[in-house]
């Protein structure tokens, strides 16, 4: 009797252990579909998002021109033609070129006074526009921000190093005119007054047109003859060209480096064929950079009695 009992009680044990292991099956497997299930949902869910997400293309953006000192939105920009190279390289230099002829302003040289002392002078601005234009041909759709970079350079000069500054001639050029071309030597006379006494520290540069400035009637310039295309015509500010020309053969002789010259467009007299450097406003210019590295000062002076005009380069003698 107790063998039986035994046995139904064994049996009854297995089938207990049989009926929980299929209910714990059912369950895992239950619970395994139902996380597969929810996997599967949302996968599906962010393949319908990713069709109704948009994808952003560069020349769908618009894209700001920020200063690079200040930050300040200088302009917004659509790269509309932004697959096609060639047609947005074009656009894109063009863009570069107009926004620097509202920021490039050329250096203003530091004056000497009769004292000795040291007035004026304002920084040079410029807009590197290649610098610009390759930043535009990296455009990303995650930055919408792009650097228009623009550089100040204060000219390079100082009371100390400045000291003794005309002590030694490094250059000198003179050329003549006619005492009794009374308007023509009026123009040279006021253009070497613009340009005398200019100080120019290591890596300054000068500009004629910037330093002379624009020749005018209410600027005491008068009209006199000037070559233009081949021809000589009577012109407000006749005459500054020898100034110009003087200039250039002396700095040239100093060993200063030249960045900007034209030649007149037939012979002028006052200087050897070749050493002129024709100038106008809003036209040709003469320019060059003191690359010593010592300060120097342009003395320059246009007797009208005896017809003489000279340049002299000059700097101190310890420089050198």
């Amino acid at each position: 009797m107790k063998k039986v009992l035994g046995a139904l009680l064994l049996g009854a044990t297995i089938v207990s252990a049989f009926i929980a292991y299929s209910m714990y099956t059912n369950h895992s497997a239950k619970q395994t579909a139902a996380i597969e299930q929810k996997q599967a949902a949302k996968k599906e869910e962010k393949k319908t998002e990713k069709k109704k997400k948009p994808v952003l293309k560069i020349e769908d953006l618009t894209y700001q021109l920020k200063d690079s000192r200040t930050g300040k939105v200088m302009k917004e920009f659509k790269p509309v033609h932004y697959k096609d190279k060639d047609v947005y390289d074009q656009e894109i230099k063009q863009l570069a070129s107009e926004l620097a002829k509202g920021i490039d302003t050329p250096m203003q040289n530091i004056k000497m006074d009769a004292n000795g002392s040291l007035t004026g002078g304002s920084k040079q601005i410029i807009l590197k526009e290649a610098e610009l234009v390759k930043n535009l041909q990296n455009l990303n759709t995650k930055q919408l921000d792009v650097k228009v970079p623009i550089y100040e350079t204060a000219p390079n000069v100082t009371a100390a190093s400045a000291q003794g500054i005309a002590d030694v001639s490094l250059a000198s050029y003179s050329t003549r005119f006619r005492p009794s071309d009374t308007s023509r030597n009026r123009n040279v006379q006021l253009s070497a007054e613009a340009i005398n006494n200019v100080v120019l520290g290591p890596g300054d540069s000068f500009s004629y047109n910037q330093t002379v400035g624009e020749r005018t009637a209410e600027r005491g310039y008068q009209p006199a003859p000037e070559i233009i295309n081949k021809q000589l015509v009577m012109g407000i500010g006749g005459g500054i060209c020898q100034t110009s020309s003087t200039l250039f053969n002396a700095i040239d002789g100093a060993g200063l480096q030249v960045t900007a010259r034209s030649h007149h467009s037939k012979h002028v007299g006052y200087v050897p064929a070749g050493r002129d450097a024709t100038v106008s406003w809003g036209g040709p210019d003469f320019k060059f950079t003191n690359n010593k590295d010592y300060p120097v000062i342009i003395k320059a002076y246009a007797n009208v009695n005896t017809g003489v005009l000279t340049v002299d380069v000059r700097t101190s003698q310890h420089a050198i």
